[in-house]
């Protein structure tokens, strides 16, 4: 029996590899999940990405559309309607990082520096609402953008949040001796799930990284937000290396984690995942975007390695 043609041409478990060049600058972002898979300069790596062959291990590179970060119990409350969504991180009891990171996406347009997939997320148990989704990977002068747009296109409001799960490498192979800058006033307090407890100022203690300062022993897997923006309206996260993430003002939280227990990523590598919203926030309500139909919603990040951009 004939193979199907679609496992003779996408032979990934991340389907087809789409590849973009600026320079010498080099991406190659995925077909499942419209996510990034490596992302060099020079043939050096700005993203800790991952081999071809493997599924994205630590949610390196995907996008979590309709919500970032967790949803306590997979349970929340929408115009007075509850909803159970799959408990995908079962020792936690929580649904994590949206619906859309493990479906394949089209390809509507194709360049040699940018490419736009599209993806239709339909009603499922859990989230029954209607999503038209589009994002652009473009390489430029400065570095690479991703621009996400969300469409509701279904005929009643909906809960949103948007977020991207970068790694962006580190020279040294530790994040013990990276200087690190996030310009955030707060930072949240979570408990053993994951999930928001309160927050508190940043100012004084461990987690202060308004000025750039080595991370050294410190455990990150923080959410910091009350950002401060600089003159373009951007909010940057800076690492010692030269490289820094910047978010557009959709985007008003940060999570920053150092991959701690996980023997993929542990302190080698860290994590600056841009997100419109908090944590658990389709149950707290902090920063959820409520989306009216026909309403879109635009947001817009990219990395800026060192010697490209600010």
């Amino acid at each position: 029996m004939a193979r199907p043609a679609s496992l003779t041409e996408r032979p990934y478990p991340s389907g087809e590899q789409i590849e973009l060049a600026s320079g010498d600058q080099r991406v190659v972002v995925v077909e499942v999940g419209a996510g990034i898979r490596t992302y060099t300069v020079g043939g050096l790596p700005v993203v800790d990405g991952y081999d071809a062959r493997e599924l994205s291990p630590s949610g390196r590179g995907q996008l979590l559309i309709p919500w970032p970060n967790r949803i306590e119990d997979g349970s929340y409350e929408f115009d007075g309607l509850r909803h159970q969504l799959p408990l995908d991180e079962p020792e936690r009891g929580n649904a994590i990082h949206g619906l859309v990171r493990w479906e394949p996406w089209e390809v509507v347009e194709r360049a040699p520096s940018s490419v736009v997939l599209e993806y239709v997320l339909y009603p499922r148990p859990g989230y029954p609402f209607t999503l038209a989704l589009r994002v652009e990977h473009a390489l430029g002068a400065e570095g690479l953008e991703v621009r996400s747009e969300a469409t509701n296109i279904g005929a009643q409001a909906c809960p949103y949040g948007a977020g991207a799960h970068p790694y962006l490498a580190v020279d040294s192979g530790s994040v013990d001796h990276l200087a690190l800058q996030v310009p955030a006033q707060t930072v949240l307090q979570a408990d053993a799930r994951g999930l928001p407890t309160g927050s508190r100022s940043v100012e004084g203690g461990a987690y202060d990284f308004r000025s750039a300062k080595e991370i050294g022993g410190v455990r990150l897997d923080h959410c910091f937000t009350d950002v401060v923006r600089e003159r373009d309206g951007r909010a940057r996260v800076r690492l010692g290396n030269g490289t820094s993430l910047w978010a557009d003002e959709s985007y008003g939280y940060f999570m920053v984690f150092t991959g701690d227990g996980l023997p993929d990523v542990d302190r080698r590598s860290i994590a600056v995942e841009p997100m419109t919203c908090a944590p658990n926030a389709f149950r707290s309500g902090e920063g959820l975007i409520r989306l009216e139909p026909s309403e879109t919603h635009v947001s817009v990040w990219g990395i800026a390695p060192a010697g490209l951009g600010s």
